[in-house]
């Protein structure tokens, strides 16, 4: 089977898109599966991203409606001019919904996969959230611990029956977390709203040493979420996160969040990342949305994630290691030192986590994105908690 076989064509004259745009627009630099699917040979032919719309919304829970996101979307999408630099970006079209969700899951997995395999990164646009359990399927096969951010204002996940719950877009982290063969290596929720989340789920991430960013946590700091975006390798970005004020086209949408080009910014973070493989953004209703002002807003956020793929500055992992700079500090009563890593190239921070036990001279170990404040914190005598976390889930 091929990609063609999973996904239908755009229909210009039905969604009331112009035939032409100028050279620089989205509309036009964009290879769009309308009359033939595009194709690649050769490495030059192939494409940097791949977009493509799921029309299924049987999963998003009060929010019915977010199979028509994909190509409310595609509208403000095309209209936005190109940054400076050459865009090798397609859109595939969509996948339709199946006979039942589980087929719709299944071809999203495929094309995921099929399009990761061939070096090309998906940009999902949905559809419910409970799309991003395929999202994290499409990894099974490709032989790697996988690191997962989550930009939402709640915990989608049930404490009272977490293995028996129907999978949907309030219960998708049930089935992530305990998804077997388990390939996940960390979860993080960024910008949760602590009143819409349980203590218990509080502390069930906390347990698995998983990550949580409170939204007032960034208040004004929001390059506090960057290396945890940074450290992701897929990147769910559900649209009630941001306040209904910004994004109305959400039927979950509440009057606290993100403001949009707090949105934006973390779309940027996403696409910078050397490590980010997938994007999804799900949640989106026009039916919510009659001045298209979500749609607008999701169309820049890609926009910046387009950006900011286009600004990556390939300075991880740490090589060559002329490239960075190494400190390194001693936190009293403890035998090993912290190690942190400096680009040189994008002044941005790792820190090295040795792996449990290893005592080789060519010790192993692990890099994850930090802050600079975290080597002052170490300098300061105090252990970072991500480099705990971290080592907890290396053992």
């Amino acid at each position: 089977m091929t990609l063609a076989d999973f996904l239908s064509p755009i229909d210009l004259n039905d969604l009331g898109l112009p035939v032409a745009y100028y050279n620089s627009q989205f509309g036009k630099s964009i290879d769009k599966y309308v009359d033939r699917f595009p194709q690649w040979t050769d490495e030059k032919e192939k494409p940097d991203i791949a977009i493509f719309g799921v029309l299924e919304g049987r999963a998003a829970v009060n929010n019915n409606g977010t199979q028509k996101a994909p190509d409310q979307v595609r509208k403000y999408l095309y209209e936005l001019y190109q940054g400076d630099y050459t865009t090798k970006v397609v859109d595939l079209g969509n996948i339709k919904a199946g006979a039942t969700i589980r087929d719709t899951y299944v071809a999203v997995k495929q094309v995921m996969e099929e399009l990761m395999k061939q070096e090309i990164l998906p940009l999902v646009i949905g559809g419910g959230q409970d799309l991003t359990y395929a999202q994290y399927m499409a990894y099974e096969n490709l032989e790697q611990r996988v690191e997962v951010a989550v930009v939402d204002a709640k915990f989608d996940l049930d404490q009272d029956n977490p293995e028996h719950m129907p999978l949907n877009s309030q219960t998708y982290l049930n089935h992530l977390i305990l998804h077997q063969p388990d390939y996940l290596f960390n979860l993080s929720n960024v910008a949760y709203q602590t009143y819409l989340v349980s203590k218990e789920s509080i502390s069930m991430y906390d347990k698995l040493f998983f990550n949580a960013m409170r939204l007032g946590s960034f208040a004004g700091k929001l390059d506090q979420a960057e290396p945890i975006i940074r450290a992701a390798d897929m990147v769910s970005f559900d649209i009630g996160a941001i306040r209904a004020s910004e994004a109305p086209g959400n039927a979950n949408a509440g009057p606290n969040g993100l403001y949009g080009d707090e949105a934006c910014q973390f779309a940027r973070y996403a696409g910078m990342s050397d490590k980010c493989s997938s994007l999804g953004i799900y949640e989106y209703n026009p039916t919510f949305d009659p001045m298209g002002q979500t749609g607008m807003l999701i169309a820049q956020m890609i926009w910046c994630f387009i950006d900011g793929y286009y600004s990556r500055k390939k300075d991880a992992p740490m090589y060559p290691k002329s490239n960075y700079m190494i400190y390194r500090t001693n936190l009293e009563g403890e035998d090993y030192e912290l190690v942190f890593v400096k680009s040189k190239k994008s002044d941005r921070w790792w820190m090295q986590v040795p792996y449990f036990g290893s005592k080789s001279v060519n010790e192993r170990f692990y890099l994850v994105p930090c802050r600079y404040e975290d080597y002052q914190l170490a300098v300061s005598g105090e252990m970072p908690d991500l480099w705990w976390k971290t080592h907890q889930k290396l053992q």
